[in-house]
């Protein structure tokens, strides 16, 4: 008899996506999910995710889902955090939306060590509303709104909020990876882990910042993404944990 090798997380429903061929979301999904199951949590996980190209995850992840505004996230989760504090809580946010117009709720939301998980897809750009530029858009990437690139002269550099997080004090557990390649998804998948962890023990917030790819709005094909990533973010927004100061992951 041969043994099952792959099957669905039971975290995951069996909806099909709605993503783009190529787009990294349903990657990050699994392994939010496949987490959730290792840690035995998915009867009290509880999601919130934003408004942005996962708007829709509430129907992939077989938790209890909450909708929030743009940007409002972690915000949304912290009520629900404090309200059932026996929850595992996590935000699922994109760059947008977490870096630009939900800046100020992550900022606080970390200062603040709130009891939340956050799982953040930097794909440099705005995926959702038609490629526009981000917070997290690299200097002279071309995008709907910087059709000759992003300039230094007026949109400054892209942020970088692992990095920016890590020197909050309420902060305890902050990565970035990346799932462009087999190698680097199960790295993003032992911080997932240990973010979620950090929350189960009562440290404080956590954040991993997912490095993905947008083939549709970059323009190239899901394969050249990957090495897109590569090649351009990977320089821009280095891989590794930036905080982590929990007893064990």
């Amino acid at each position: 008899m041969e043994g099952k090798v792959f099957t669905r997380p039971q975290a995951l429903t069996d909806a099909a996506t709605h993503y783009c061929p190529g787009c990294q979301h349903g990657l990050v999904h699994r392994l939010v999910a496949e987490v959730i199951d290792e840690l035995s949590i998915k009867k009290k996980t509880i999601g919130v995710v934003p408004v942005g190209c996962s708007v829709m995850a509430d129907q992939y992840f077989n938790v209890d889902v909450q909708q929030a505004a743009h940007g409002r996230a972690p915000a949304v989760a912290t009520g629900i955090k404090r309200v059932h504090p026996d929850c595992v809580v996590f935000s699922y946010q994109g760059d947008g939306d977490i870096a630009a117009i939900g800046m100020a709720e992550i900022v606080h939301a970390a200062a603040r060590g709130e009891q939340i998980t956050t799982i953040f897809v930097n794909n440099a750009i705005y995926g959702m509303t038609g490629g526009q530029m981000a917070p997290t858009t690299l200097v002279n990437q071309v995008t709907a709104t910087s059709p000759t690139g992003r300039q230094l002269e007026t949109a400054g550099y892209p942020i970088r909020l692992a990095e920016m997080l890590a020197t909050l004090d309420g902060a305890k557990y902050i990565a970035r990876v990346s799932v462009n390649d087999p190698v680097n998804m199960n790295k993003a998948k032992d911080a997932i882990r240990a973010a979620f962890k950090t929350q189960i023990r009562g440290d404080g917030f956590a954040m991993v910042e997912v490095l993905a790819t947008c083939p549709t709005n970059w323009g190239v094909s899901p394969v050249d993404a990957k090495q897109w990533l590569k090649e351009n973010m990977l320089p821009q927004f280095p891989l590794g944990v930036y905080k982590n100061s929990g007893v064990e992951q």
